[in-house]
């Protein structure tokens, strides 16, 4: 059996689905021939090694990177052809994007609303909502050039959410998150999945994808090395030892001489 194509969910019942994404930077193909369908109502976790091409992939998907070849599809919306469209179904925390951190948090969620041209009531019922939800009241009227790491990451995670999109892609969201704020962060997206919607995320965390996705894909080289439910994917191990065998590199080394105690 072809390891890639492990997952058989037909595209017609696919939240998002990728076919024959490339993309090049110079000589360098960081991403080559991703095709990857996500199911409708899944929690999907994208896991690789720095450098495999995750973020270039999920920037290709939701609009943010043009790809050289290639197609992604959101609830059948053509991300590039009708972005407009497809942008308002997507809700997106991107790794490494600048947010407008010259306005206070409360701001740029009521500003990010606008953009998505919500009425004013909406936004601003919406935006304590998710002020409260990420426990980030206290810190509403700050500007968020002022904001830690881990409060950037939860208040770009309430930007995503303004619009009750039906996919939400995530790029790394625990990164820099105190385990009590990935708890309730966590818990908010598994009562969305639970209400129908679908998530995306991309994360290092091997034990977090398997306690927490339904779904996973291995990438590596800019290739999808396998797909499907967790279970399918890991075939009786863990995941982290499924993504050492897959993925290789694993030394087993004490290190040198030197480094080590007597």
């Amino acid at each position: 059996m072809n390891d890639a194509a492990v997952c058989s969910t037909a595209p017609s019942s696919a939240a998002l689905q990728l076919t024959g994404l490339i993309k090049r930077f110079g000589a360098t193909t960081a991403v080559d021939d991703v095709t990857l369908t996500v199911p409708s109502g899944s929690f999907y976790g994208m896991v690789g090694p720095n450098g495999a091409g995750k973020t270039t992939t999920l920037s290709m998907a939701t609009g943010l990177l043009r790809p050289d070849s290639g197609t992604a599809l959101v609830h059948g919306v053509d991300v590039w052809s009708d972005p407009l469209a497809a942008k308002r179904l997507i809700g997106n925390l991107a790794d490494g994007v600048d947010l407008f951190d010259r306005l206070t948090g409360e701001q740029l969620i009521t500003y990010t609303g606008m953009l998505f041209s919500l009425d004013r009531a909406v936004i601003a019922e919406r935006t304590r909502d998710l002020l409260q939800l990420l426990d980030l009241e206290q810190s509403a009227g700050s500007l968020v050039a002022d904001y830690s790491a881990g409060m950037t990451k939860k208040i770009a995670l309430a930007c995503a959410l303004i619009h009750s999109p039906r996919v939400v892609v995530l790029d790394e969201p625990f990164e820099s998150v105190d385990p009590v704020s990935a708890a309730n962060i966590r818990d908010i997206l598994e009562g969305f999945v639970h209400s129908g919607g679908t998530v995306v995320v991309s994360s290092h965390s091997m034990d977090l994808v398997q306690r927490m996705c339904d779904h996973v894909a291995i990438v590596a080289g800019g290739h999808v090395l396998v797909a499907g439910t967790v279970d399918e994917v890991r075939g009786g191990a863990t995941l982290e030892d499924r993504f050492l065998e897959l993925v290789g590199g694993r030394r087993f080394s004490e290190g040198p001489e030197w480094l080590r105690r007597s």
